[in-house]
């Protein structure tokens, strides 16, 4: 395509005189760009400032121009606490420029809300509710034709991201400085479907907060360069496809007030490209205009080779949907700008400290059309993974080639992740449930399958390679296309409803996200199809890395006290299975489901299977899986100095006073993993709940017992002692919980009660002697436990987890 990229010198604009025929001082300070195929007109005069676009003539409604309107940072703030990042998305809108007498309103308009029907029901629904104008520009001078020149260079320093709320999340008082903010003439750049502009903007603050004091050069005032993309708006000929709530995909909402009745006013359209294919009667086809994906130079080697290899499995879905060659992967060539609207892109991002990467979406809101796709990866995701494998194998597999390579194994899920992330770009959400199909979806957060061989920790086959069947399904569903004469969303829902009656799972965020969700399928970061034999399994295996682990996981001249940070992860390296098993008890089975499919109902999860997965639960409560060895206090001991890594400090446990490991703090902490999400409100109240209707199935009185025999009664020695301590408190912290309910909350109550009596009548004057009646005595006096439990922090706090080296803050634009 044609480009024309503004840059203002001298010697450019003598030479732009000379071909004008202008006199080179009427034309000081300003550059034209004669690109007959741009988008629109373009001026800049780069001593003023000023970037002057030329509006076609209003139409009857005063309406010079609709656009898509997309923004992303060009710097960001480098912190994973508050969400700015480098190429970061803001929301995509309808622009409209409307001419109000000698001014120019930029409005964003409001197409969520629309009639399908004549023109009356379209007006009356855009006329029930608000747009938003967002700018008023002076008409610098009109056209012959009737056009319109306004300087747009004040609208591109608007705070249309919300900077000044995001940096407000860490700090206090945030504001726009307009006197240390503008737009850059330097920037503009023109194509024919899209004009790109940046400017900087700077936002100021006496109360900056730490997270921005540790990161930015003068805290209290921060700038940033915004980016802006004025696209025009994609034509008619795409077909929406209607969202389907078996199909895995994300769409945009529509309040559709001109529906017939029968049929819903809210709905949504599927986000996707448009995919269309040159022979659309073959079953196999080329397409028009193939998506491709561009890989950031700046993500280094060989983690971008490894990228492009993940990313480049999506072709394998489009090609089994007929497809051909419908989906590339190439490196972004050099000179091309990342944010340019017209490249879709997996960005390398870098931050303090790790954090969630996340597939964008600019998407015509409109139909739900995708225009562009942009990745973010966070580049120290992939440092953590190898902390991980290191901890498990030992640095001095690195680099080896061998099946326990730490590299090995961090560049498999490097992949893993890019396929990921990419997969959102193209319109699919999470699948949680992929792990306990054989690991069918890309989709999922996986789990590192750490494998015993002969009694050794086995990495080969820590992540899967390739695409999911669930992947190709939903590639299939949202973009194939039927034969000619087809009805397109019925074809999909077809589709939809022959995946659900295969038995392929489908769990989402919704329902897979908490660990206090009910649905026994879908977890984060979980391996198998039996959760509660694979938590007994990684047991094994933790106790293999916990034997192991000394320091020999370092690489040479390391620093010593790295151990503390490695020991975390292996550790605590049952915690996401812990939550998987957890959610089998008070399950229930379910799907998304429509009305006609033929689904069963909903079902609790059976009883066995639920007092398996307690068993196994108050396993991981023993005092001997939670004693670290006293072999290891020592070198966890290793004394640090100088200015320590941000991320260091968030990811080890908390110490006994300076380098002195404290062993019974990270028994605590393995504790409260397990106790925090088997006593979560939600989840006692379904076991409460489903032994009212069905006495065979875990009541919470079985529940009380069997965690009580376990804890309170099976304590012998201090870690014993700290871990029934921790059960208790978090029993009466889940009482007096507002999310429990009365029924629940006097079970535990009276449960609490029978426990103090019991406590007080311990006699003796050893250790355990005392701690009994220190915990009569804390459960008896309602002053003394509102002030237990009202501690901050609550506990000893749980070393940072996720990401372990994947997804998102969320899940679309998380992660």
């Amino acid at each position: 395509m044609k480009c024309g990229i503004l840059a203002a010198s001298g010697c450019a604009l003598l030479a732009l005189a000379a071909m004008t025929g202008a006199p080179a001082a009427a034309q000081a300070g300003v550059q034209t760009v004669a690109n007959a195929d741009g988008l629109l007109p373009v001026r800049v005069n780069a001593a003023e400032g000023r970037i002057l676009v030329t509006l076609p003539a209003p139409d009857r409604e005063g309406i010079s121009g609709r656009f898509l309107h997309a923004t992303a940072l060009r710097t960001g703030l480098g912190s994973a606490a508050i969400r700015l990042d480098h190429a970061m998305n803001g929301p995509t809108r309808i622009l409209a420029f409307r001419r109000l007498g000698k001014k120019i309103a930029i409005s964003f308009e409001n197409p969520r809300f629309r009639a399908t029907g004549d023109a009356a029901g379209q007006t009356g629904a855009r006329e029930s509710f608000p747009f938003s104008t967002v700018w008023m520009a002076d008409i610098v001078s009109t056209e012959p034709d009737g056009g319109v020149v306004i300087d747009i260079a004040p609208f591109l320093t608007r705070d249309v991201m919300d900077i000044a709320g995001s940096l407000n999340e860490g700090g206090k008082g945030f504001k726009l400085v307009d006197s240390l903010s503008a737009a850059d003439p330097g920037s503009v750049k023109i194509f024919p479907d899209n004009i790109e502009m940046e400017a900087v903007q700077t936002f100021q603050s006496e109360t900056p907060g730490k997270e921005v004091e540790t990161i930015a050069s003068d805290p209290r005032q921060v700038s940033f360069v915004v980016h802006h993309s004025l696209v025009r708006l994609p034509d008619a000929g795409y077909q929406p496809r209607r969202f389907d709530i078996r199909a895995g995909g994300f769409g945009s909402q529509v309040f559709d007030f001109g529906t017939p009745l029968g049929q819903d006013v809210v709905y949504q359209l599927a986000n996707r490209f448009r995919v269309e294919k040159i022979d659309p009667t073959a079953a196999r086809s080329r397409v028009k205009k193939p998506i491709i994906f561009y890989i950031d130079r700046a993500a280094p080697e060989p983690v971008r080779t490894a990228l492009a290899e993940g990313v480049g499995w999506w072709s394998q879905a489009f090609d089994a949907a007929g497809l051909i060659d419908a989906f590339q992967v190439k490196i972004l060539p050099e000179g091309v700008d990342p944010l340019d609207v017209r490249y879709n892109v997996v960005n390398w991002d870098n931050r303090l400290t790790r954090g969630w990467s996340y597939g964008q979406v600019i998407a015509d809101p409109r139909t739900g059309e995708i225009v562009k796709g942009s990745v973010l990866l966070g580049s120290l995701r992939v440092r953590q993974d190898m902390i991980i494998f290191e901890g498990l194998v030992g640095a001095g597999e690195d680099n080896s080639g061998g099946p326990n390579d730490p590299v090995r194994a961090s560049l498999a899920r490097i992949r893993q992740l890019g396929a990921h992330e990419v997969g959102h770009a193209l319109g699919f959400v999470h699948n949680f449930a992929g792990s306990t199909q054989g690991r069918s979806s890309v989709m999922d957060y996986p789990a590192p399958r750490i494998g015993l061989t002969n009694g050794r920790i086995d990495l080969s086959d820590a992540y899967a390679t390739g695409i999911g069947d669930w992947d190709k399904f939903t590639v299939d569903w949202l973009y194939g296309q039927p034969a000619p004469g087809v009805d397109p969303d019925a074809a999909a829902h077809a589709k939809a409803a022959a995946l659900q009656a295969s038995g392929m799972r489908f769990v989402t965020d919704i329902d897979g996200r908490a660990p206090d969700t009910p649905n026994p399928w879908g977890s984060m970061w979980d391996d198998g199809p039996d959760p509660t034999a694979e938590l007994i399994r990684m047991m094994a295996v933790r106790r293999v890395a916990i034997t192991n682990f000394g320091p020999g996981v370092l690489r040479q001249y390391e620093p010593l006290a790295n151990l503390r940070r490695k020991f975390v992860p292996v550790w605590l390296l049952h915690r996401y299975q812990v939550d998987a098993v957890a959610k089998l008890i008070g399950g229930m089975d379910y799907a998304y489901a429509v009305a006609g499919d033929g689904r069963p109902p909903a079902a609790a999860v059976p009883a066995a299977t639920q007092y398996a997965a307690l068993d196994a639960l108050l396993a991981t409560l023993s005092a001997t899986e939670l004693a670290v060895p006293d072999r290891l206090v020592g070198p966890l001991s290793s004394g640090v100095n100088g200015r320590s890594d941000p991320q260091y400090d968030i990811e080890i446990f908390k110490n006994a006073g300076a380098a002195m490991f404290d062993p019974l703090v990270a028994a605590d902490v393995a504790a409260q993993v397990t106790l925090d999400t088997l006593l979560a409100p939600s989840r006692l109240i379904r076991v409460y709940e489903q032994h009212r209707r069905d006495a065979s199935l875990l009541g919470l009185d079985a529940l009380l017992d069997r965690l009580m025999a376990a804890t309170v009664d099976a304590r012998h020695d201090a870690v014993g002692r700290r871990i029934a301590h921790r059960t208790i408190v978090t029993l009466a912290r889940t009482a007096r919980d507002p999310a429990t309910s009365v029924d629940v909350a006097a079970v535990i109550d009276d449960r609490l009660r029978g426990l103090a009596d019991r406590l007080a009548r311990s006699a003796g004057k050893g250790e355990d002697a005392a701690w009994c009646r220190s915990v009569a005595h804390l459960l008896r006096d309602d002053e003394r436990l509102e002030r237990e439990l009202a501690k901050r922090p609550r506990a000893p706090a749980i070393p940072a987890g996720m990401p372990i080296g994947g997804a998102e803050m969320g899940w679309i634009d998380e992660l």
